[in-house]
């Protein structure tokens, strides 16, 4: 007996005691919990709150699908260019002579698009000398300037910079651009600094490995409007290069 008392009174001690109680408590919520499943299980409850589950998620993959397959309806004239090599996500493109307008603001990269895209914006939309509207095209392009960034709209091939409207904001310009060599990688995302270090890092290791000459600085092109999700967006680093005998 001597050598239970000891037992006895740490069984019954108040922290014992409030450990039982815990103890009790989980196998209480565990028996309420596994009882709540089979009562579903049972009334079909759970079956079909799996099926509105999947059901959901469908129908939000069916209108990102909806949106982008609404956005590529809309035909935007993308910049045309002859892919000269491909090798797995790199590329060499021949660029066709374009017009951009173009506008510089004092920014970092990842806000200088928004900075620039309203001013850009309203000049193809009618704030201009003529009150034309032009159509919007792809890709917004955007270079480094000394420490701001230049942030351009492609112009539609049918203009000259005869035939284009005049800006009326003078932080608008018109500028033509050559054709030129182009080398490209094409990656999805978001659009931060982060990824365009990251890609432009990438491409200029895969030019150098392969003894070509930069002559230029890179472009980000940005192809989709912000709405679309990170994961279906088509984001570009293209970098001039040397045009050399293929």
């Amino acid at each position: 007996m001597r050598r239970l008392t000891p037992m006895i009174l740490a069984f019954l001690s108040p922290s014992n005691r409030l450990q039982r109680s815990a103890l009790r408590a989980a196998a209480d919520r565990g028996r309420c919990a596994g009882s709540a499943r089979r009562w579903l299980g049972r009334s079909g409850m759970w079956s079909q709150a799996r099926v509105v589950m999947k059901r959901s998620i469908r129908i939000i993959l069916a209108a990102a699908v909806i949106i982008i397959g609404a956005m590529d309806a809309m035909a935007i004239e993308e910049a045309t260019y002859t892919v000269v090599k491909k090798d797995n996500k790199f590329e060499i493109r021949d660029y066709s002579p374009h017009i951009l307008a173009e506008t510089v603001v004092e920014a970092g990269l990842e806000e200088a698009g928004n900075k620039a895209f309203t001013r850009l914006f309203r000049y193809i939309s009618g704030d201009n000398r003529s009150r034309d509207k032009v159509a919007m095209t792809a890709p917004v392009g955007q270079q480094r300037d000394q420490e701001r960034w230049a942030v351009s709209f492609m112009m539609p091939a049918s203009y000259t910079l005869e035939t284009l409207p005049e800006p009326e904001d003078p932080k608008v310009t018109l500028r033509q651009v050559p054709a030129r060599r182009m080398a490209a990688v094409r990656y999805s995302g978001f659009w931060s600094e982060k990824n365009y270090l990251r890609y432009k890092t990438e491409l200029e290791s895969w030019i150098h490995e392969r003894g070509l000459t930069i002559v230029g600085d890179p472009i980000w092109a940005r192809y989709n409007p912000p709405f679309t999700p990170w994961f279906l967006r088509r984001n570009e680093i293209l970098i001039p290069i040397e045009a050399v005998a293929d």
